[in-house]
């Protein structure tokens, strides 16, 4: 079992692909890259960003002329609004931007150096302010709650929703917390009240034009990348995958289903390492949010207990962590929820 199965409290989508359906034969090349065997974009203690009055100047309209990406935060950016996600926004060329690069390079057909050299900055372009501001709202405010720390707490609560409004901007920012920090240096994060501005990366979510017509998930790479039915990359996310070995499936498998909000059943059984999970001994039902253990989103595979889904921890995904799973950020979680159908071809390659 994959040991985070989860009983879907949406009801299940069931869309066939635009040009029709798709065949288990297709096969897309797929370069290997090389990066550290570090699988996570570790915060140095100065992420580079913009100076003070650039970054007035970053989110102002008016004056924004469309431009290549200039640095790594900018092609982290740029990369993001296209559906190549690097993972969480940081500023740091880090393997999972290193990997985004990669893709990138590859649907454009430019060299394949995995990195920010000339001719991929050219063609990285920014067409709207890298930077926003975005107002707390008295709505913001209100969704926040402390989350237990035991698998009963949390059964316990009316929402697994964000903790800190550090967490919730970031997350609406697709962004690492400490890159927020540091974009809004003067601002208390534990005295933030209603209307309080903050400057965030200007991200929007990826327009789909197309429903998928298969999806690969790289274990080796721990990615998964999304094509249409040309072949044509439509996105690439970071993914986390199971610690061990012999709970990763390998093979063509389907989507079963699609759940936007779910709830999560704890069943002790898959937790045989909690104390916890030992001293229950029976099955709990943890409420919806992103701070659920499925994040915001659950896509169930025809393998029982395996699906696809978010993660309240989007700074970690990457990692082989899992019990069986694949983890993405609740941000990329939602934009595959959107491509995906029931029955859609998922092949899982070492």
């Amino acid at each position: 079992m994959g040991g985070e199965q989860s009983q879907p409290a949406a009801a299940l989508m069931s869309v066939p692909p635009v040009l029709g359906s798709p065949s288990g034969q297709r096969a897309v090349a797929s370069t290997p890259v090389n990066t550290s065997s570090t699988r996570t974009n570790r915060i140095p203690e100065v992420i580079t960003i913009p100076a003070p009055a650039v970054i007035s100047d970053g989110t102002n309209i008016a004056r924004f002329l469309p431009r290549p990406a200039q640095n790594v935060f900018e092609a982290q950016l740029a990369l993001a609004r296209i559906g190549i996600s690097p993972g969480s926004l940081d500023g740091v060329p880090g393997p999972k931007t290193r990997l985004a690069l990669h893709a990138f390079q590859l649907r454009e057909g430019l060299p394949l150096t995995s990195a920010l050299d000339p001719a991929t900055k050219s063609r990285l372009l920014l067409i709207t302010p890298p930077l926003t501001n975005y107002s707390v709202t008295a709505e913001d405010l209100a969704r926040l709650r402390s989350v237990g720390n035991s698998w009963l707490e949390k059964s316990q609560q009316d929402r697994l929703d964000y903790e800190t409004i550090l967490e919730l901007v970031a997350e609406k920012a697709q962004s690492h917390p400490q890159l927020i920090r540091q974009l809004n240096s003067t601002v208390d994060w534990t005295n933030v009240v209603g209307g309080t501005f903050v400057t965030i990366p200007n991200v929007e979510r990826p327009h789909v034009r197309e429903k998928a017509a298969m999806a690969r998930i790289h274990l080796e790479e721990r990615t998964l990348q999304v094509f249409g039915e040309s072949s044509n990359l439509l996105a690439h996310f970071p993914c986390s995958i199971a610690v061990f070995a012999e709970k990763r499936p390998e093979g063509e498998l389907h989507v079963a289903a699609v759940a936007l909000n779910p709830n999560y059943t704890f069943d002790p059984d898959n937790f045989p390492e909690s104390a916890e999970a030992r001293e229950l001994n029976r099955k709990l039902v943890l409420p919806p949010g992103p701070n659920n253990p499925v994040g915001t989103v659950w896509i169930g595979l025809d393998k029982p207990g395996y699906g696809i889904h978010g993660t309240p921890r989007p700074e970690q995904v990457g990692r082989a962590e899992s019990h069986g799973c694949f983890r993405l950020a609740n941000w990329n979680a939602e934009v595959f929820a959107n491509l995906v159908w029931v029955g859609l071809p998922v092949f899982v390659e070492p």
